[in-house]
């Protein structure tokens, strides 16, 4: 049953499908090796657009002598930029249509926590410039964006429904879910970490092959050198800088942690289709199978045909979307 859904539930609903595509956008740009396509921030090479005429763009490289011109890298850069700054505009609105309207019942520190996140992905999208693509920030920027999604589709949720509680008898049976809910929700948190980390050191295609890595289930790897978070700052990290065996190690953890996340995703999924049915929870174990499926076919795809543009992009597209079915 639901609820009557509360004042800004349109604009909330709205911002968590703009927010998915700014998430899809700043995929493709990564994978697109645009990330510097316009080497600052906010503009791009001294313009409020990417520069156009032949004037702009000779005046463009005489500005950034280390950085040539190439439309079809700043083009994705700046597309990114526009839908960013339109969400974080959205956000404004949610912020201000929460204060109007606040009173019982009705979010004032979800929509405040959402402006500190957007202002806070905004400093990270400058320092993946500035900063010249370090591993780290462009990690902690691909995390805050999924964060900012979640906050957006738990402020929709509660703007627009609850589920009624449950009949006494069923109560027990539900709150037994919660604990592998929450071991699931970390266990696809810190996948989308490892995933982040894969694609900020060039590292998805450093197994080949598939189920091997490297031609062995336990290849040769350097994980000291894979996950050393104090990479110096200053280097161009475009392309990466870890040598083969470092990628390797970062690699193989992704895949350990595809493991773990599909057992406690499977053993999620048969608990929720045994609940009783009055809980109304089985359609939601039929919708994390099937996302959890496309999810582990996706990245199975990216090593086999390798990593082709669409197949990548989905693949972060649907790691979006197992987040947000496993927070629902």
């Amino acid at each position: 049953m639901e609820q009557q859904r509360r004042p800004g539930f349109t604009l909330a609903a709205f911002a968590v499908g703009f927010a998915a595509v700014v998430v899809i956008l700043g995929a493709w740009t990564r994978l697109e090796d645009a990330g510097l396509g316009c080497p600052d921030w906010p503009g791009c090479y001294g313009f409020l657009g990417v520069p156009q005429a032949a004037e702009d763009i000779a005046e463009a490289e005489r500005l950034y002598p280390d950085a040539p011109f190439e439309a079809d890298k700043a083009w994705p850069e700046m597309i990114h930029r526009y839908f960013a700054g339109s969400l974080g505009l959205l956000i404004l609105g949610i912020v201000a249509l929460a204060l109007k309207n606040r009173g019982p019942g009705q979010p004032l520190k979800l929509p405040l926590t959402l402006l500190g996140m957007v202002m806070l992905q905004g400093a990270f999208g400058a320092w993946t410039v500035t900063l010249k693509l370090w591993p780290q920030v462009v990690t902690a920027h691909l995390l805050g964006g999924f964060t900012t999604l979640t906050l957006l589709w738990l402020l929709a949720l509660r703007l627009g429904w609850r589920w009624l509680p449950a009949p006494v008898a069923f109560q027990g049976a539900a709150q037994a879910l919660r604990p592998w809910a929450v071991a699931l929700l970390v266990a696809v948190v810190a996948q989308i970490a490892l995933g982040g980390w894969v694609s900020s050191n060039y590292a998805a295609l450093a197994c080949p092959d598939f189920p091997t890595c490297q031609g062995s289930w336990v290849p040769e790897a350097d994980f000291a050198h894979g996950f050393d978070f104090a990479q110096e700052v200053g280097p161009n990290y475009l392309g990466g800088a870890l040598y083969g065996e470092g990628r390797v190690a970062i690699h193989f953890v992704h895949r350990l942690g595809a493991l773990v996340v599909a057992a406690l995703g499977l053993w999620m999924i048969h608990r929720l289709l045994r609940a009783p049915e009055m809980l109304g929870l089985r359609r939601w174990g039929q919708a994390l199978g099937a996302v959890l499926a496309l999810q582990i076919s996706l990245g199975i795809g990216n090593v086999v045909l390798g990593l082709p543009l669409v197949v990548a992009t989905a693949h972060n597209a649907v790691g979006a979307a197992l987040l947000l079915v496993t927070v629902l």
